[in-house]
């Protein structure tokens, strides 16, 4: 008699690592019988699916890619779900009874899994090591039955043990050729033959004798490794690239949404050589690394837009530190309301612009978002019937709808004298980027005196301390209050991810310590961070602006003009109805916006 074929698949799964009893891979036939067992697939989107010819992209797609394609309906959901690659992961997971791991390149170090194995042992088993320890390995795989390569891999690995987790397949190809070929460059860097004998600036490498070989900047390996490096950072949302030099390696960190990560660790002479093949790229002097410089760059994102990156290097005790700011494309394109100004502060700001003449100012620390509020607003100034011009150090972004000069200290074109060259150039509104020295508040004061709209930065604390600013570079206060038409204090708060943010119950005691001494109501319910694969498993994805808006009135300008404190000012301008950042921000955690530990961390209290 002969015994009944057994299916592997209904077989228990072995969740101990050793040789499994059976090996097989799943294909796409196998899923959606599977599928259709378990019902979570119909009939007919199964025959769609198994009768629909691929393209030639498609041939070598995972069984999961192809049905996630389809975007078929979960048939156990009514409708409410689809079967996306996240819930057809999740599913071949529980049927082999492995748990999902989610693969974020930033918390994975790409020198230690790449030592695992080889590119071509990973590449043909379709595996990735994810984690490693001193005890056992992390082993990513969307085929979670087959188990073959494990008795190999396990006599290579010196005692430590195998875990399997299921990933998305597509995760797994990608970040397989990344992180090897990441490793790859930098070992080739290394190893090249294409050294140039040149002098480190390294405080603790000036004693060594003889010369220190490093690798070339145009090297294959070097160009790329900063190709990899500007590419990850735009997938990364980061804003800034850090790039420090250490006594024996460089770190790489970015900045994303407010808040530095550890990204890489490079060798110290690979460092030397990517920081060098930035400032070829960035137009600096290579040669030169006692001083600062700055630069800029341009080059495409990921989405195609041509993007700006601002460059700074700084010498340090182990070298040159480099950092790129990243001015996103899609800033200029936002709403007010996408940035957080709406509402009252809104109907201020606009009234306030709208007017012919005047000075309007934008205060706070560096990274607070000023520039971005002045880019937005000039946009949707610089209509076909005005001149717009604008007095940068450096320029940020270029926009074509303004003109834009570019302070040069080596020529003696500083802010003020830049100010005197705009004022013949027939403008209507003027940006200067900093008011930071007398001459310069001088020129501006007399910009507005002449009928000019000026916008312009400082830095302070909130927006009645820049009154008190301006006196201190030696204007005169009944000019403060001729020219002075408001000044606009922001900040920028980490956003709650929406996707995963949770409603709890107001903390009273947090919300007074918010809103003192300020009488605002209690709401009843506030959002708080959770995590997710979307925001990064930190509850945060993105960041919007707190503003605290302050328009000089008759009585706000005749207090000016008597030369009060700023104690009198900041009074004055409450008992007008001035509301702080504090209260700014709590109306954003009162809708669910931000956190109460946000605004804390970022507005100060006054």
């Amino acid at each position: 008699m002969n015994k009944p074929v057994e299916n592997p698949a209904e077989k228990p799964v072995q969740k101990l690592v050793g040789k499994t009893p059976f090996s097989f891979r799943i294909d796409l036939r196998w899923c959606l019988d599977e599928l259709l067992k378990d019902g979570r697939l119909s009939q007919r989107d199964a025959n769609q699916a198994s009768t629909t010819p691929r393209t030639r992209d498609q041939l070598n797609w995972h069984p999961l890619q192809v049905v996630a394609h389809f975007d078929f309906e979960d048939a156990r959901s009514n409708g409410s779900s689809k079967l996306s690659a996240d819930v057809l992961v999740a599913w071949l997971a529980e049927r082999a009874e492995q748990p999902v791991f989610h693969i974020d390149p930033i918390k994975i170090r790409a020198a230690d899994i790449t030592g695992v194995m080889s590119y071509a042992f990973a590449e043909r088993h379709g595996i990735l090591a994810v984690q490693t320890s001193p005890d056992e390995v992390v082993i990513a795989s969307a085929q979670p039955f087959h188990t073959e390569w494990m008795e190999n891999l396990q006599q290579s690995l010196r005692g430590r043990q195998i875990r399997r987790v299921v990933a998305d397949p597509a995760d797994i190809h990608r970040y397989t050729i990344e992180f090897y070929r990441l490793v790859r460059a930098i070992e080739g860097a290394n190893a090249s033959d294409s050294v140039s004998q040149q002098y480190v600036s390294n405080f603790e490498q000036l004693l060594e004798l003889g010369n220190i070989g490093s690798p070339d900047a145009n090297d294959q390996h070097v160009v790329n490794i900063v190709d990899w490096l500007l590419q990850y950072a735009f997938d990364q949302r980061a804003s800034d690239i850090h790039l420090e030099p250490r006594r024996e390696i460089g770190r790489v960190r970015f900045r994303i949404d407010g808040v530095l990560h550890n990204i890489y660790e490079f060798p110290h002479l690979i460092m030397n050589a990517v920081v060098s093949r930035i400032k070829i790229l960035g137009r600096m002097n290579v040669a030169e690394k006692r001083k600062p410089q700055d630069g800029r760059l341009k080059t495409r994102n990921p989405k195609g837009q041509e993007t700006e990156l601002r460059l700074s290097t700084l010498p340090t005790a182990f070298g040159e530190k480099l950092v790129m700011r990243i001015f996103d494309p899609d800033v200029l394109v936002r709403s007010f309301k996408q940035l957080g100004l709406q509402g009252e502060d809104f109907e201020k700001w606009e009234v306030m612009v709208k007017e012919p003449n005047g000075i309007i100012l934008v205060t706070g620390p560096t990274g607070s978002g000023k520039t971005t509020t002045l880019y937005s607003t000039l946009r949707t100034l610089a209509t076909d019937e005005v001149n717009v011009c604008t007095i940068e150090d450096p320029i940020e972004m270029i926009e074509g709808s303004f003109n834009q000069m570019q302070v040069q200290h080596n020529i003696e074109l500083d802010f003020a004298e830049g100010i005197r060259a705009l004022m013949r150039q027939d403008p209507d509104i003027i940006m200067v980027g900093e008011v930071r020295d007398p001459e310069t508040a001088d020129m501006a004061i007399q910009a507005a005196l002449t009928g000019h709209l000026v916008l312009s930065t400082l830095h302070t604390n909130d927006a009645p301390s820049s009154i008190t600013r301006l006196a201190d570079l030696g204007v005169q206060p009944f000019l403060i209050a001729a020219t002075v038409l408001g000044v606009m204090a922001q900040r920028l708060v980490r956003t709650l991810c929406p996707h995963c943010k949770v409603e709890v119950d107001c903390d009273e005691k947090a919300w007074a310590d918010l809103t003192h001494p300020w009488k605002a109501p209690v709401p009843k319910k506030i959002c708080q961070p959770k995590g997710c694969l979307e925001c990064r498993e930190t509850g945060y994805l993105g960041r919007m602006g707190i503003y605290e808006i302050m328009v000089l009135s008759h009585e706000l300008k005749k207090v000016i003009s008597e030369g009060a404190s700023l104690v009198d000012i900041r009074k004055q301008a409450y008992k007008e109805g001035l509301r702080p950042l504090r209260i700014s921000g709590a109306q954003k955690v009162a809708h669910g916006q931000t956190t109460i530990e946000e605004v804390l961390r970022v507005a100060p209290l006054n």
